[in-house]
């Protein structure tokens, strides 16, 4: 079978599942996901991408710090603790010799990790690359672990390890991958094992450049790792198990009463994965878009509920919102200038500042002579700040928050911005952006007042909706 038509040979058997944090956080968790990992192969040829146990990846990356400051073995008690917990729970669950085959694993890797950590302490600037090294063992013995377990409930399960799967550039940290290797290694990995029926099992969140330097995809990368792969041989669907039963209305830390949507499109996904939805890493959408493949939402603790599914199939909602999302600790930076009246590349300049730090712009708005934007990650403001002083007057307006209202249909079903806004009447709005996207309506407000705003309007948009709708079903009932 040749490499360009191994993806359409495959698409109608091979599933994707990935297994966040909390999906494989202790013994129990585990043997869920094992028993969803049997069913599912019942009716497809499973592909399953796992992140690290639930708060591994945080003390890997604590302990790199420390490392840097000259302290490699503050962190060595959590980590060794953490190790423990691997061994603990394939000592209940996995076959004696694949509980043993662990703790060998789990001791080499104690050794490397500490040597690791040496390195950094004593050469503080190869903590970008080792820094991957280290962080890419929480997804590693992730992987073996759950591949022990599979095998002890009779699963045939390999592992696999994904950095001969997911090639990346050399972006320490936040990699990005090299999609055309990245396809011709993963199917030249996994095809051999779905063709023997065998179920792969690989970590996500890591990679390798050309160079076979390990990399990571940056936080909550298992997600992108799942799509990455379900493009590569073409899935039937990519499924995202988490915690949570799919994607809600609202965030239900702020909103208890946000319930799922059934069905979302891909612009829509993309829209509330970016703008604080986090059950669902931002750039996994497009790698499933690009193939038109499903993408589902479960949840691992009750798997029974139908969650969230994800096509190119935009449903519109009566009343048009979906979901509302919110991001917290955004900055907004504006920059006045005359230069820009008339004047063409001064846009460019603009965000050629922007790219040079690599940081990100989330929402800009424009005005004969003035350009609003907003970001989240701080890091390199002053440094932005001093290169477009020359270009303008720059002013910063930090502690605020955006507020994304979401669904197809938004922009052609009239009156819906004047019902968000008269919802929030009494809360400053200090940046609007509608008509970039088809989906969605985004505005930015001072953080202290961005729980009350999607408070009020989950209250308006959906709440007050289903009691009005069920009132005029009971009038129209009782009409003769």
């Amino acid at each position: 079978m040749s490499q360009s038509t191994a993806p359409s040979a495959r698409r109608a058997d091979a599933t994707v599942l990935k297994f966040g944090g909390t999906s494989v956080a202790d013994a129990a968790a585990l043997q869920r996901v094992a028993g969803l990992v049997r069913h599912a192969q019942r009716t497809t040829r499973p592909i399953v991408v796992v992140s690290a146990l639930a708060g591994v990846t945080d003390a890997l990356l604590s302990a790199t710090d420390a490392a840097a400051n000259g302290d490699a073995a503050r962190m060595r008690p959590e980590l060794d603790a953490l190790l423990e917990r691997h061994a603990d729970i394939a000592g209940r669950l996995a076959r004696p010799e694949g509980a043993k085959g662990l703790r060998t694993v789990l001791g080499r890797a104690s050794g490397e990790i500490a040597d690791l950590l040496r390195q950094i302490a004593e050469d503080p600037a190869r903590r970008p690359a080792l820094g991957d090294e280290i962080a890419s063992y929480g997804e590693r013995l992730s992987a073996a672990l759950l591949t022990a377990v599979l095998l002890a409930a009779d699963v045939p399960a390999r592992y696999v390890d994904a950095r001969h799967c997911l090639i990346t550039d050399d972006t320490h940290g936040r990699a990005s991958p090299l999609v055309p290797d990245t396809e011709q290694r993963t199917l030249a990995e996994l095809a051999p094992l779905l063709d023997r029926r065998l179920i792969p099992v690989l970590g996500g969140y890591i990679g390798a450049t050309l160079e076979g330097v390990t990399t990571t995809l940056g936080r909550g990368g298992s997600d992108y790792s799942a799509a990455l792969v379900g493009a590569a041989v073409a899935a039937r669907e990519i499924q995202i198990w988490t915690d949570v039963s799919g994607v809600l209305t609202a965030d239900p830390r702020v909103v208890p009463s946000a319930r799922t949507i059934p069905s979302l499109s891909y612009a829509e996904a993309a829209e509330l994965a970016y703008f604080g939805a986090k059950v669902l890493h931002p750039k996994t959408i497009q790698p499933a878009m690009e193939r038109d493949i499903p993408v589902r939402i479960c949840n691992s603790h009750a798997p029974g509920e139908p969650g969230t599914v994800v096509t190119n199939r935009g449903e519109v909602r009566a009343g048009a919102v979906k979901a509302i999302a919110h991001k917290a600790g955004v900055t907004v930076l504006q920059i006045n200038s005359t230069r820009m009246l008339g004047a063409y590349g001064f846009l460019r300049g603009l965000f050629d500042v922007f790219e040079r730090h690599r940081t990100v712009v989330d929402v800009v708005t424009t005005s004969e002579v003035s350009v609003s934007l907003t970001i989240d990650d701080a890091g390199s403001l002053p440094d932005i700040v001093a290169e477009l002083r020359p270009l303008g007057t720059v002013s910063l307006e930090s502690g605020r928050a955006i507020v994304c209202v979401v669904g197809e249909g938004l922009r052609t079903t009239p009156g819906i911005a004047a019902r968000v806004f008269a919802t929030v009447a009494d809360i400053n709005v200090s940046l609007i952006s509608q008509g970039a996207s088809r989906v969605n309506l985004t505005f930015v407000v001072d953080e202290s007042r961005v729980r009350e705003a999607v408070l009020r309007l989950h209250d308006a948009l959906f709440e007050r909706e289903r009691v009005d709708m069920n009132e005029a079903t009971a009038a129209g009932e009782r009409a003769p």
